[in-house]
């Protein structure tokens, strides 16, 4: 295996997932070649990677022709086309879980954005998937809503693997994390065993910045705030968010709370940097993972950003850096007016709806092929 910066990463303790899937990858070698030369040790996929794979290309007509003489319904036929391609992929990781222990290796499939604040719904459906899928390795992405919150429990303690997504604030992170706790407490009095139960808490990096920058830019420009002072904390806010949330992790696996529940065989619920493609061309192509490259942390990556640090990534725990610097950051950000708990929760409901249009696309998309078939 000849060295790269991404194989470097393994050793300062933080593993590498591809935020990307397509059936292509998984029939051409490619997905199989980034796990042998690059240590790829799982991947995620959301309802937007998924309406980018089967709409706009032609390695699903065959399947979706197929399964639309069999006269699925539309909501079916997506969720077949996605369960297909995870549980094939969750093959392809299944040597990298198994060497592991069960750390990595995990492919994350995402429940419908449309119950993203509705916990009933949520269990019904990723109740649905864990057993449809029947592999160790799979984890159900459910965003961190505060009204998805109560579901992520109740799944963790039956056992089911969860990828808690689209945490934007410290705050929320710190309730997941609370969560995740909870759920190991509750079944350890169930007499429940804790081996094996993973979760990953889903920290979104860019979108921060995108909207801070925009606000920042907003305000100079009306000559609210100086420009000078706005123009240095552009693209500061996410990896001094990020920072604050590392801290956080840290301090929680020092307490006596978490010291007993790892006795018991407990796994971290590891921070998992997201979004991380860099979106303002001003910045880094890999902003976001140079800076964040901390132990016990996973850092999940666009191709695209993977090829980069591939060919030009400098590897180095640089997270004590945003962790000193975060403060400093956040308290600027306050004394120009921008309010990042407003910010926080806008990124939440835009978040949710930028997951709700591919996925009607892709239906709309779906329902179009069968009208026509």
């Amino acid at each position: 295996m000849t060295s790269n910066p991404l194989l470097e990463l393994a050793s300062l303790g933080q593993s590498v997932w591809l935020d990307y899937i397509d059936r292509r990858i998984l029939s051409d070698g490619t997905l199989d070649g980034l796990i042998q030369n690059d240590r790829l040790a799982g991947l995620t996929s959301n309802p937007a990677i998924f309406e980018k794979a089967i709409s706009h290309g032609v390695a699903y007509s065959d399947a979706i022709a197929h399964l639309v003489r069999k006269g699925m319904r539309v909501g079916d036929l997506y969720q077949q086309l996605v369960v297909d391609d995870i549980g094939r992929a969750a093959d392809r990781f299944m040597p990298v879980y198994e060497s592991s222990g069960g750390r990595d290796g995990f492919v994350s499939i995402e429940v419908s954005p449309l119950l993203a604040r509705d916990a009933a719904a949520t269990l019904i459906e990723a109740r649905k998937l864990w057993s449809v899928l029947g592999r160790p390795n799979i984890m159900i992405k459910v965003p961190g809503t505060r009204e998805a919150i109560p579901a992520i429990g109740r799944l963790l303690r039956e056992g089911i693997n969860v990828n808690v997504t689209l945490l934007f604030s410290v705050g929320r992170y710190v309730e997941v994390l609370g969560a995740y706790m909870n759920a190991l407490e509750a079944r350890q009095s169930a007499g429940l065993p804790l081996a094996g139960i993973a979760s990953v808490a889903s920290f979104f990096l860019s979108r921060i910045d995108v909207k801070v920058d925009a606000a920042l830019d907003l305000w100079a420009s009306k000559g609210d705030i100086d420009a000078a002072a706005a123009h240095a904390l552009r693209g500061q806010a996410a990896i001094a968010s990020a920072g604050f949330a590392y801290r956080r992790f840290q301090q929680s696996i020092s307490e006596p709370r978490w010291r007993a529940l790892q006795a018991a065989g407990a796994m971290t619920q590891r921070l998992l940097w997201a979004s991380t493609g860099t979106k303002d061309p001003q910045y880094s192509d890999v902003k976001y993972v140079e800076a964040l490259v901390a132990a016990d942390t996973i850092n999940t990556l666009p191709l695209e950003t993977l090829a980069a640090y591939r060919d030009h990534g400098r590897p180095g725990a640089r997270i004590d850096e945003a962790i000193q610097s975060g403060s400093a950051v956040m308290h600027r950000l306050t004394q120009l007016g921008i309010d990042m708990h407003e910010i926080d929760n806008s990124l939440e409901q835009e978040g949710i709806e930028k997951f709700i249009k591919p996925y009607q696309s892709v239906l709309h998309a779906l329902q179009s092929f069968g009208a026509s078939a």
